[in-house]
């Protein structure tokens, strides 16, 4: 069926079109008989491609085969252009499970941001972006509407069977609970499986819980023992499939670096990151943002490990915001991995039993009694309630971060989305369970514009899923409009969404949201959500390690053991220099540059270990041999590999002689 809820043009317009339509075809007739008449007949043209842009051949896809027409003529591809699709006769006379029909699709990662288009959708993937009209069972008229990758909630908690639908309503279909977590996975995820749950989702390994079973205050620290069987069951943990490591050193002050940097250590050798509410959240000393963002850097450094600063701008940022945000942009400038994410309030809000209430909040935070705000309800405090709601272990808003301290974070490009937050029976909650998302791009890109649109639906979307996906395959599909991805799609009005969830009723879902899929089933529509629709699958760390045998590489009497990786074969990298490559690391970029013409060096390639982890770091080989591409490495200990496809793309001839290959100067 059709969903329609827009009139059609007006016909003034229409005409309009028409004659700009027709002037633009009589342009094109005359560029064509002009100067490509020119260049066939002999005369040489002065027209180039941009060097932004990449030329296919006219009437053929951007990403298809090149046509062997001599006489094919070559036109300029934007990098916008490339990432629409060009479908075949086929896929046009096919009728896909859903279209979504003239849309504005975003799709950060290619920067597509083009009205006008239609994305086919079929088995939960999105198999077509295209101008083309396309035909589906289900077609949602999107024109006027912005489509996005669906939203990934970098920052929340367990997917409870209340507030998973409010994250529906806010444009989530990816819920992670890195903010907390489990200490078992194993049991974790069966649960959420066995409840149908409705968005995806995923967890860290919670160190605060897995502590727990020591009986251990949150003022002391972990002995030498305890932290090893932490470590181990952490360990444990990631091969059942956790994203990352989380800490709360607010919450728990004991928990120092003794406790911290063997996790560290474990982090850097599995490679996912480490989510930290960091240890302090104010500028009045003892302790402050300043030592909090030095100590997470500090473990960054000593342990290669990639940190994310968890809601800088209530933690780690408030009142410093400008140094906080400087600190961490001067960390990453060293080469090393640090991200973070803010929620779009000026208010936090925490458990008044909880050590952020310890004595001397008042100055801390630069707030009474009465900045404080019982969350579901219109109550403000006093010294009075304040005691009794905090032996209840109430959770209350604080206003208590300056707004400027929200738009500076929100422009760094390191800063994603995150809600830290998921609405719970009672709602006693902050209204970032429901709005965080709406209220991103309503009130800070839409009324306020503070950032653009397309950086707003990285910063929910892609970035989140870059942060985790290097070891969770799963994300690798997530956080984009493309062909092949999943179709995880939020369609809204930019014109309307808006966040409509208060302080006093944190369960009002968001305006503007038109329509939600999961797993390219359709959760919301103009009929509101449908909670018979449960799509969400379970995010899960994967690791591969290396097995015995494999296949060999074989040159001029030399040879190398392979690496299979997923059905590819890779190379160790220092094997380049016996084939007459120079390989030169820059620290900081994380990227060996490999140039030809060295002379070829004698070397012995050690054999990868069986049972070592194989790992995406996110580590690149750039060409330099007059044929520039990049890469990706993978990695194995200390040692880099490089896909054995790239040596055949730079003019090496491989033969298969079984299993094995053997290599040779390709004649030029």
């Amino acid at each position: 069926m059709t969903n329609s809820r827009h009139k059609p043009r007006n016909l003034r317009k229409f005409l309009f079109l028409i004659v700009i339509a027709v002037v633009v075809i009589a342009g094109g007739t005359w560029a064509a008989t002009s100067l490509f008449g020119e260049e066939n007949s002999g005369k040489l043209s002065t027209s180039s491609p941009s060097a932004n842009s990449t030329s296919t051949t006219k009437g053929s896809s951007s990403s298809g085969p090149a046509s062997n027409d001599p006489s094919a003529t070559v036109i300029p591809v934007t990098e916008e252009e490339a990432a629409i699709d060009q479908p075949t006769a086929s896929e046009l006379g096919k009728t896909y499970d859903v279209v979504i029909s003239n849309g504005r699709v975003i799709n950060p990662e290619t920067k597509l941001d083009r009205e006008g288009l239609n994305v086919a959708v079929q088995d939960g993937q999105i198999v077509l972006v295209t101008d083309q009209k396309l035909k589906g069972k289900r077609e949602i008229d999107a024109t006027g509407l912005v489509v996005a990758p669906g939203f990934i909630d970098n920052l929340s908690y367990d997917p409870n069977p209340v507030g998973v639908w409010n994250k529906i309503a806010d444009g989530v279909t990816t819920n992670t609970a890195m903010h907390g977590g489990t200490a078992s996975p194993e049991k974790w995820y069966p649960y959420y499986t066995r409840n149908k749950t409705p968005v995806h989702f995923g967890a860290s390994f919670f160190y605060t819980q897995a502590r727990n079973q020591f009986k251990l205050s949150r003022y002391d620290t972990a002995k030498p023992a305890q932290t090893q069987t932490l470590v181990d069951q952490a360990e444990k943990a990631l091969n059942n499939g956790v994203l990352g490591l989380s800490f709360s050193l607010e919450y728990v002050p004991g928990v120092n670096d003794k406790e911290i940097l063997p996790m560290m250590n474990l982090a850097y050798k599995y490679n996912v990151p480490v989510y930290f509410h960091a240890r302090y959240s104010d500028m009045e000393e003892p302790g402050t943002n300043i030592d909090a963002i030095k100590e997470l850097i500090g473990y960054a450094r000593a342990s290669g490990a990639a940190v994310h600063i968890d809601h800088i701008n209530s933690t780690g940022g408030t009142f410093s915001m400008t140094q906080s945000l400087k600190m961490v942009s001067d960390a990453i400038a060293e080469g090393l991995d640090i991200t973070s994410c803010i929620y779009p309030y000026d208010y936090w809000g925490t458990y008044l039993n909880s050590a952020r209430f310890d004595e001397g909040w008042q100055d801390r935070f630069r707030i009474t009694y009465n900045d404080l705000q019982i969350a579901g309800t219109k109550e403000r405090l006093t010294a009075e309630s304040f005691r009794t709601y905090q032996k209840q272990g109430k959770l209350a808003v604080a206003y208590a971060i300056p707004k400027q301290d929200v738009i500076d974070s929100l422009k760094a490009p390191y800063v994603m989305i995150g809600s830290d937050a998921i609405l719970e029976p009672g709602f006693n909650n902050h209204p970032r369970a429901s709005g965080t998302f709406a209220r991103t791009v309503g009130l800070y890109v839409r009324e306020e514009q503070v950032i653009s649109l397309s950086d707003a639906i990285a910063k929910m979307s892609l970035m989140p899923a870059q942060r985790l996906e290097k070891q969770a395959p799963a994300l690798q599909k997530k956080g984009r409009i493309a062909k092949g991805m999943d179709a995880d799609i939020v369609v809204f009005d930019y014109d309307k969404i808006s966040d409509m969830s208060t302080v006093e009723k944190p369960e009002i879902v968001s305006a503007g949201i038109e329509y939600v899929l999961v797993n390219g089933q359709v959760a919301l529509d103009e009929q509101g959500i449908h909670k018979d629709i449960r799509a969400g699958e379970p995010i899960k760390s994967e690791f591969l390690r290396v097995t015995a045998g494999g296949s060999t590489l074989s040159w001029e009497g030399s040879q190398a053991t392979l690496l299979e990786y997923r059905s590819a074969n890779y190379v160790d990298l220092e094997a380049l220099k016996a084939l007459g490559y120079e390989i030169k690391w820059d620290k900081v970029t994380h990227k060996a540059t490999i140039t030809s013409g060295a002379k070829p060096t004698k070397l012995s390639v050690p054999k990868p270990q069986v049972g070592e982890l194989i790992l995406e770091r996110g580590y690149e080989s750039v060409w330099d041999d007059g044929h520039a591409t990049t890469n990706k490495l993978l990695s194995v200990g200390d040692r880099s590999y490089v896909p054995l496809s790239a040596l055949k793309a730079h003019g090496w001839k491989l033969t298969k002689e079984g299993s094995d290959f053997k290599l040779e100067a390709a004649l030029s």
